[in-house]
């Protein structure tokens, strides 16, 4: 948008809850003599969806420090409480009062993460009185238009090149012109199960302080009904406490990352994973300088190349990939729906209370920690969303309201296009879907499930057994063709009739006990 006003005219810089950072955009155009910081905790972004009750706390805490820091540096910073009397309720409302009541004749605000918000800030530009100057987001690696470069004369688009093009440009694990170890991706060395005897770290800790104290009262007095457990509280809500975060992971977890990031076992929530990504997606660190400190301690001897190169794939590949493909297909790319999946979000995907063992303890770790790792969104509760025909679209506002690190531009690509192959293919190459087999090879879950992973029909199987192939005959028209699966589909043309019978009526039955019709008529 342009900048219409002088350039001595007063500014209302807008920070949002996903940019607690120094390095903003936004913030590199403001004067701390003139211009105002603006930041707002609003009922609009707190409840668009029902978001779990430590990201609210987390984001909430996190903001009232960074104000605090910017007021210790001089900037004069309007501050406005969600309990405040004058409170609009929107971003966009708090912005125009607060251009309105300082008179600015500009507003700045950087490129916000999620496109709804986008809209709503260029709709406010028409007609407001004063001009609005929307800046790119640049902490992150890609410019939207170097990702529509990039992807413009591509049938497919596959992380794996994109990520190569983020190493060559970052230079991280490097050797001249190749990759360091001769290899771009170590993937295959990073799918190891875990074992209960392994030494397990723990994340950083940080006990709440007076503002986090606060902050955790107004959550259970607004927001009680919220899904999730608010206490205990223990993220870090400063860049300092961040830091010492990324520090701890490091010294700790890095080493073992590659090796088990893949694994599960009952009662490890956390295993190996750094439990950063809510801390770099909200501002308070900057992926290159993790990228870096990861990539110093392959060099410093202190981890393998393995577990550095697949966390540093997971920030400037994946990360990155995800972002570019959200903003390369919005809007309508939440509504893509592939399968024509209908059927609605079982419920103990909000309670946990479920007999599959390896369901609850996804489901059940998201609900006290908001926080589950990659196989778990994936493997668990992605596939099996997908593999009993789950409407994608409820499906990616569960991942948005339950995780203290989504936000629609890293979730829904996640959810919509690879969780949930709802895109038909534009990110991955075939779907994710899995029996039970994959689950019992990379987790102890099902040694004590009430199902019997190793039943494949009948009221004890292993609920992923008849699904999967549920699944594949359920959508045979659209997933036959698919290169990936002719093996799997050779593999059920081949089965006696009584065994795809069984395996249907399988599925039916805990399609039935879900309450989720099975209506849908087989091998269309």
């Amino acid at each position: 948008m342009d900048i219409s006003a002088a350039p001595h005219t007063p500014k209302v810089i807008l920070l949002l809850a996903d940019q607690l950072s120094l390095d903003m955009s936004s913030l590199r155009q403001a004067n701390k003599t003139s211009d105002l910081i603006l930041m707002a905790e609003v009922a609009d972004e707190a409840s668009y969806v029902p978001h779990h009750k430590k990201k609210i706390a987390f984001l909430f805490s996190a903001m009232r420090h960074f104000a605090q820091q910017l007021e210790a540096a001089g900037w004069k910073v309007r501050y406005v409480r969600l309990d405040d009397p004058q409170n609009s309720g929107s971003l966009v409302g708090e912005l125009d009062r607060a251009c309105r009541d300082c008179s600015a004749g500009r507003a700045i605000v950087t490129e916000p993460g999620e496109y709804r918000l986008k809209a709503a800030f260029q709709s406010l530009a028409v007609g407001a009185g004063y001009s609005l100057t929307m800046l790119d987001d640049d902490r992150f690696l890609a410019s939207h238009e170097e990702f529509q470069a990039w992807a413009s004369d591509r049938k497919q688009l596959r992380m794996e090149y994109f990520y190569r093009e983020m190493r060559r440009k970052t230079g991280l694990l490097m050797a001249g012109n190749k990759p360091e170890g001769g290899k771009w991706n170590f993937d295959a060395e990073n799918r190891k199960p875990a074992k209960s005897d392994l030494f397990m770290p723990r994340p950083q800790r940080t006990a709440p302080d007076e503002i986090t104290q606060e902050v955790l009262d107004l959550v259970e007095t607004r927001f009680g009904t919220n899904f999730g457990k608010l206490t205990p509280f223990w993220y870090a809500v400063t860049r300092a406490g961040a830091l010492e975060a990324l520090e701890h992971f490091v010294s700790t977890a890095l080493p073992q990352f590659g090796d088990f990031q893949d694994a599960m076992l009952e009662g490890e929530c956390f295993l190996y994973h750094s439990v950063l990504a809510q801390y770099i997606n909200c501002g308070l660190l900057r992926p290159l300088e993790v990228c870096r400190r990861v990539e110093r301690a392959y060099y410093d001897g202190h981890a393998p190349l393995n577990a550095v190169e697949g966390y540093i794939r997971q920030i400037i590949g994946w990360r990155e990939f995800v972002r570019g493909i959200y903003w390369l297909k919005m809007p309508g790319y939440t509504s893509e729906n592939f399968f024509g999946a209908d059927r609605p979000l079982p419920e103990f995907y909000w309670t946990a209370d479920t007999d599959m063992a390896c369901m609850a303890a996804a489901i059940g770790q998201t609900r006290d920690e908001a926080y589950a790792h990659h196989i778990q969104r994936l493997m668990v509760t992605g596939n099996f969303a997908m593999l009993a025909g789950v409407d994608p679209h409820e499906v990616h506002e569960w991942y948005l309201a339950v995780y203290a690190d989504a936000y629609e531009w890293v979730e829904a690509p996640n959810v919509i296009g690879m969780s949930q192959f709802a895109d038909g293919g534009l990110l991955g190459s075939k779907p994710y879907a899995a029996s039970g087999n994959y689950i019992n090879k990379m987790s102890d879950h099902c040694g004590g499930c009430r199902y019997d992973v190793k039943q494949k029909t009948g009221p004890d199987a292993c609920p992923f057994n008849p699904l999967y192939w549920d699944f594949l005959v359920r959508n045979e028209d659209k997933l036959r063709g698919n290169a990936r699966l002719g093996q799997v589909y050779r593999t059920w043309d081949k089965m006696a009739e009584e065994k795809k019978t069984a395996y249907l009526q399988s599925a039916a039955a805990v399609l039935a006990a879900l309450g989720l019709e099975n209506d849908v008529h087989h091998g269309q």
